[in-house]
This record gives structure tokens, C-alpha cells and sequence, in this order.
């Protein structure tokens, strides 16, 4: 049984590992959307994975719960602790460190607390590439990417962060340390922990370093905005750059009308190029070899699709400045949802093949719960949408906060009934622990709940994420 963290527990702490707490922040306890405002007792931000061992073992001894904090990013709750006991958090914040960086192995080895920018730039050190790119990489840790196994823009090309991981070292819940930092491609020595702590969200375990895969940096990169007529073209468009283009396509990102009308209406700074604005559009990038040119490349690319049918009007970037400019335009588009409010998002993942009919089969259902305005865009390229659901103008999201698991519900239900999945890159958290019971397979939530019964007995990691407690 769970008990709260007390002063006495912290005094005892700080006897420990003297100058190990800090107090809780605002901004420790809120999640970006302002929906959930977490409790703490205080942070514990350790210097060494030994520190770390530490706390966990006192933790488990004393029955008080952890919540790991990374950057504060995540959108499903899984670092906010909103009621039951007191927990103590803990943050990699001072654990930043780099532990080996191998260019001849395309390795870079770093602690958990890295922030997500500072590795691709010690991956750019190496004139390397770690290719896993997020908008809030300049404030999410490593060590979070890895607990949710991020996604983001290119997916395509590299894998979600997992594919992006030779090794993983963590401090598991009764405080022994898992020393599985290992830069090996192969490795078939048991089960895989490595990839069972990838994406458990800080339920089992606290990864405290990672081998990281990097990559070659393309010679070249050319980054084109193209209208289409329909999210079948965009489809078919992708399908045409990767017949023409193998592996050579890094991003694939569907923008809808609204998404330009949004940042129009909150953020009219962003020069959007395309005129007239398009009911639907792809930004497509590659990332090309030094043999190809690349506004040749993408010129035989768009003259072949124009033939086809598959675009009608475009913007192809010449420098630097333009390509930075037409990722301004998609990586501002959740900005500006996020200052409009929506009733409802959806972060949901499909077959490619059932995309187009998905989209008008969705909206026309959400019109029988009421008038809404619909934002569909995202990683088309890997089959992921965020499809969030808006208020008419002159209301507000709190106008429907009602309708909201209706809407929700309504979005679900067709996904789930299309074999996609109700959570792409965003995990589950303490937002979706009914989505999954609702939508899980029941043998999976049966391996789950088994195996975190059986690293976890205590239930003191993370508890209430990914799993009720």
C-alpha cells in the first residue's frame, strides 16, 4: 500500500544523499495543455545513476510512490500525479552528461537527462545526424523521449525512438541497476529489456542512459509545400516519391485548410506561400546523396506528380532560409491549436489504405454530436494523424467540455474499428488508461499487468500511468 511522501521520509533523504531535493515548481506540476495540475512533496534530482539507485530503494522501503519528470511535455499526463498519496518526483535534470560519443560506430552514449536538442548537436559534433526531431525538443529530455518512444517528423525514414536505441541502462523498482548500455547491433542473449522499458512510460523502471543510433547527414536537403486534390492523392504522391526516391524521403506531413486558417486567425507572422490556401496539402522533404541534385530531384518529383493528377500548385524551398520558413508553417500549426483550445484531440494512428476514407467518415460523425471545426494533419508518410476537434468561432472549448468524451468516444470507436491505434506517439499516460482497457487486446493487458506485478510489486513507479492502480 502506497503512503504519501512526509517530511520525515525527506529528512531522511536528505541524510542520504545530502543536497539531492528541491522543491516543487509550478512548473513541475503543470502539463501543457492545462487540463491536470500534479502533486509532489518535492523533487529529487540525483547526479548519479548510484543516487538514483538510491532513492528508488528508499522509496520501496518507505511504499511511496515515483513520478518521473522529464522536460514536461508529454500531452497524456503520465508526469502529473493529480490525487492519491503524496509522491516524490524525480528528475534527470542534473544528469546530463556524455558518457562516449563513437563516430566510427555511429554511437553517441548519453544520460537520460540530455535535452533532445543538445544530442543532435553533439551528434552534429561528430558531423553526424540523430534524426528523432520533435517541436518541443528544445525542452523535452532524452530520457522522456525514450519512456514514450516518440515520434515526430521523421518516422518515415528512421523509426520511432525505439529503432533509434542500442542500449539502455535504468534503475528498476526495488533499486538494482540495469546495466544493459551496450552499443551492440545484435544482441540475443534472453529477453529484450531494453525495449520493455522503451515506451512503459516510468512504470517500470528509470532509464538513466542510452546508446543512441546515429546517422550520416545527408548531403543535400530540399523541402517542397504542394496543394493536392484529395488525402488519396497525398497518398499516391508519397507512393510516387518512394518508388522514385527509395529511402532517400525523410518527412511526409499532411496540412489541412483549417491548419492554415488557424495560424491566420492566432499567429499572422507565418507567411504561408501557397495562394489561394489549399484544402489540403503535403510537405514533403528528402534527404539526398551527394550524386543527386536536389532541386532537380524535386522538380522531376513534382513535374511527374503534376502529370498524374497529384498536385496543383507547389513551393519548392531554394536555401536554407525558405526550407526553415515552410517548417515554420507546420511546426506552428500545433501553436496555434493549442491557442484556439480544442474540445478534443486525437493523436491516433491507421493503416495507410484506410486514411482517406477515415477522415470524411470521422467528420461526417462528429456532426452528429454537434457543429465542430476539424484540424487534420500530421505524419502521413507513417500512416500518424493528429485529428483535433474545435469549437465553431465565437465559442470556446469550455462551451463543449460536455461533449467532450462523446467526441472522443465517437473518434475511438472508428479508429479502433479500422485496426489503427488510439495512441501513435503520444503514449497512454493517465489520459488514455480506459482507452486502453476499452481497446486493448485482452492478452496483451493481461502480459502487461503481469509483468508490472512482477518488476513492481510495490506499485511505486508511476502509478495510475499506462496501468489503473
Amino acid at each position: 500500500m502506497l503512503v504519501s511522501c512526509t517530511a520525515a521520509f525527506l529528512s531522511e533523504l536528505a541524510t542520504l544523499i545530502p543536497g539531492v531535493l528541491r522543491d516543487a515548481e509550478p512548473r513541475d506540476l503543470e502539463e501543457p495543455r492545462g487540463r491536470w495540475t500534479g502533486q509532489a512533496a518535492a523533487v529529487a534530482c540525483p547526479r548519479t545513476t548510484d543516487e538514483v539507485s538510491q532513492i528508488v530503494r528508499a522509496c520501496a522501503k518507505a511504499g511511496v510512490a515515483i513520478v518521473p519528470l522529464g522536460g514536461g511535455t508529454g500531452l497524456v499526463g503520465g508526469q502529473i500525479l493529480a490525487e492519491g498519496p503524496v509522491p516524490l518526483l524525480i528528475s534527470l535534470e542534473r544528469m546530463t552528461a556524455l558518457r562516449g560519443a563513437y563516430p566510427s560506430e555511429n554511437v553517441l552514449v548519453v544520460e537520460a537527462g540530455m535535452i533532445l536538442q543538445q544530442v543532435q548537436d553533439e551528434a552534429q559534433k561528430l558531423n553526424r545526424l540523430f534524426p528523432l526531431s520533435l517541436a518541443s525538443q528544445g525542452s523535452a529530455r532524452i530520457g522522456g523521449n525514450l519512456g514514450t518512444n516518440a515520434g515526430g517528423l521523421n518516422v518515415l525514414r528512421y523509426g520511432n525512438t525505439r529503432d533509434l536505441v542500442l542500449g539502455v541502462e535504468a534503475v528498476l523498482p526495488d533499486g538494482s541497476i540495469f546495466n544493459g548500455l551496450k552499443r551492440l547491433r545484435k544482441d540475443n542473449t534472453g529477453y529484450d529489456l531494453r525495449h520493455l522499458l522503451i515506451g512503459s512510460e516510468g512504470t517500470l523502471g528509470i532509464i538513466t542512459a542510452v546508446s543512441l543510433r546515429l546517422f550520416p547527414i545527408p548531403a543535400a536537403q530540399i523541402t517542397a509545400l504542394v496543394s493536392v486534390p484529395s488525402p488519396t492523392a497525398a497518398l499516391d504522391l508519397l507512393a510516387l516519391a518512394e518508388g522514385r526516391l527509395s529511402g532517400m524521403v525523410s518527412a511526409f506531413e499532411l496540412i489541412h485548410r483549417q491548419g492554415y486558417d488557424f495560424l491566420r486567425e492566432t499567429m499572422p507572422e507565418i507567411s504561408l506561400p501557397l495562394d489561394p490556401l489549399p484544402e489540403w496539402s503535403v510537405m514533403v522533404e528528402l534527404g539526398l546523396p551527394r550524386e543527386i541534385e536536389p532541386e532537380e530531384a524535386m522538380a522531376a518529383l513534382y513535374g511527374e506528380a503534376e502529370e498524374a493528377g497529384l498536385v496543383t500548385d507547389g513551393v519548392i524551398s531554394t536555401s536554407e532560409a525558405q526550407r526553415q520558413g515552410l517548417w515554420a508553417i507546420r511546426e506552428s500549426i500545433p501553436l496555434a491549436n493549442r491557442k484556439i483550445g480544442a474540445v478534443s484531440s486525437h493523436d491516433i494512428s491507421l493503416p495507410l489504405s484506410e486514411i482517406a476514407g477515415f477522415i470524411p467518415r470521422a467528420t461526417q460523425a462528429l456532426g452528429q454530436i454537434d457543429q465542430f471545426r476539424v484540424n487534420c494533419f500530421g505524419h502521413l508518410g507513417d500512416g500518424n494523424l493528429h485529428f483535433n476537434v474545435f469549437p465553431m468561432p465565437g465559442k470556446s472549448r469550455k462551451d463543449h467540455d460536455h461533449q467532450r468524451d462523446a467526441v472522443k468516444t465517437c473518434v475511438h470507436d472508428i479508429v479502433h474499428d479500422l485496426g489503427g491505434s488510439v495512441s501513435a506517439e503520444h503514449g497512454i499516460g493517465r489520459l488514455k488508461v480506459t482507452d486502453l482497457e476499452k481497446y486493448g487486446d485482452p492478452a496483451k493487458l493481461m502480459a502487461m499487468r503481469a509483468i508490472k506485478a512482477a518488476l513492481d510489486p510495490k506499485g511505486i513507479m508511476n502509478p495510475g500511468a499506462m496501468l489503473r492502480a
